[in-house]
């Protein structure tokens, strides 16, 4: 495929215990696949890894947190699981230089992508199993997202803003916030801005890459500045 990738690199600093067969096919972008005879991409084996990925931390946060009802327990994995959060611990592994992308993609900053740094490590995590069978994922994903699940159990509201948001307007008589959105910049590098309507006020801002990311700030923001005004 590319002889820029360097593979055993990757290996040691992903910490599993050999080569995986179908790692360099993980790292196959569809970009990289139309220009290139429409090879095979990494979009099974990330199907597969997403499944893989969902199932383990959903195991260990059954199995650590016993106490914990259902609700927190979905909240803590969105946490851990969504595209944000995979994409930084595959910026931690600088899975984004190994990755083969078409030019089209290369030249629009597609190695800092999230859904592209995302999906190729869900597609690594999904080549990891079929090497090392289930247990062998389970190690290399524990280690992996150490340092976020640590971090997630102390995020509180923080786990879902936007849902937060939805319980504590609900528990002062609001009715559902809704979303103010709007997009600026061309397609290839667009920023969102986002605010909070609840009744006829307009509460905090966000901004980010996608408009899931811009509410999310956005709920935050408005989150606190709704527990800022109930306990003045």
């Amino acid at each position: 495929m590319s002889p820029t990738v360097d593979l055993p690199a990757l290996v040691e600093r992903l910490g599993v215990p050999g080569m995986p067969g179908e790692l360099e096919l993980a790292l196959v972008h569809r970009s990289y696949s139309y220009e290139n005879g429409r090879i095979p991409t990494n979009e099974r084996l990330e199907f597969l890894g997403d499944a893989v990925l969902g199932v383990v931390v959903t195991d260990y946060l059954y199995r650590e947190f016993p106490d914990l009802p259902e609700g927190q327990l979905a909240k803590m994995r969105s946490a851990i699981v969504n595209a944000h959060s995979l994409a930084q611990v595959a910026k931690g592994l600088d899975l984004g230089s190994h990755v083969l992308l078409g030019r089209g993609e290369e030249s629009t900053g597609g190695r800092e992508k999230v859904s592209i740094l995302a999906d190729a490590l869900e597609a690594v995590i999904g080549a990891v199993y079929l090497e090392f069978g289930v247990e062998g994922a389970r190690s290399f994903i524990l280690s992996t997202f150490d340092s976020l699940i640590n971090t997630v159990r102390d995020l509180g509201a923080g786990l879902d803003w936007k849902t937060s948001l939805q319980e504590l307007a609900a528990a002062l008589g609001y009715g559902p916030p809704e979303y103010v959105v709007s997009g600026d910049g061309p397609d290839h590098a667009r920023t969102f801005t986002a605010q909070v309507q609840l009744g006829d006020r307009l509460y905090g801002h966000g901004s980010g890459r996608t408009k899931k990311h811009a509410e999310q700030e956005a709920a935050q923001t408005a989150f606190e500045q709704l527990r800022a005004e109930v306990d003045a």
